[in-house]
């Protein structure tokens, strides 16, 4: 029997053609890491879809993603294989693409689980991932000048061989962070000590119970940890409002 996939450190890097972006996921995925480990972001993917004519800044931040069978409709790519593949809108990048648990992760920062401020742009997350500054801030300006941003989390006894594979596909700007990214929870959420601390600090307890009753409930429809982080932020925004602070408290009223 195999041994499981233990990913434990992610390797960043940048392609500038969306072909490469294409195979390069097809040779990871060849290697063995798994689809859930895999991010890509980027602004220009090419579809038959013009994706700015449904973007607005903020129903885009408050929607979160679409599923990845949508956007294997339009994309047609090895793309649409990744998981919460959706557009986000990113302050100082604009609407972008983001596939996998970075998309994710995008969702919870535009919520103000690690962001916050609608301002603090994607350096602020990639840094949480503990990225320096100034690498963070070379994968924004490239971004926002079209190319394309991948991210593959892998083992830390398998880095040399998934950096070479990397270089091979043309990658430049390439990075290594000795951990991997934020999850809400590592499995079933049983109580709010489950969450993680960057969901947790901007949830209060009855938007914590909340997200964890969605969350739970849709992990256990799809055993996909992304899809039902997605719905929970969706059921949290449903039934409340942010503070002055971020933190989502104020309970809607019914009409």
């Amino acid at each position: 029997m195999p041994e499981a996939y233990q990913a434990e450190r992610t390797i960043s890097a940048i392609f500038k053609e969306q072909q490469q972006i294409d195979d390069v996921i097809r040779r990871l995925l060849d290697r063995g890491v798994p689809r859930d480990n895999i991010s890509v972001m980027g602004r220009n993917f090419q579809s038959e879809t013009r994706i700015a004519g449904f973007i607005t800044k903020r129903d885009v931040i408050l929607g979160g993603l679409t599923t990845g069978a949508i956007f294997g409709s339009l994309f047609g790519s090895f793309l649409s294989l990744l998981s919460g593949v959706g557009v986000l809108f990113i302050p100082f990048v604009g609407p972008i693409v983001a596939a996998g648990p970075i998309g994710a992760v995008l969702l919870g920062a535009a919520s103000g689980a690690i962001a916050g401020s609608a301002g603090a742009g994607l350096v602020s997350v990639l840094t949480t991932l503990g990225m320096p500054e100034d690498q963070a801030t070379i994968y924004q300006t490239r971004l926002q000048a079209g190319e394309f941003l991948l991210l593959a989390e892998v083992p830390s006894d398998r880095t040399g061989e998934f950096e070479l594979l990397l270089e091979s596909a043309g990658a430049e700007e390439i990075h290594i962070v000795e951990k991997t990214l934020a999850r809400p929870c590592l499995g079933p959420c049983n109580s709010s000590a489950d969450l993680s601390p960057e969901v947790r600090a901007h949830l209060s307890e009855e938007a914590q119970r909340t997200f964890i009753e969605r969350y739970n409930a849709i992990l256990n429809e799809t055993s996909d940890a992304f899809t039902a982080e997605q719905s929970a932020w969706d059921g949290v925004r449903q039934q409340f409002d942010e503070d002055e602070n971020g933190v989502w408290s104020k309970a809607k009223v019914s009409v």
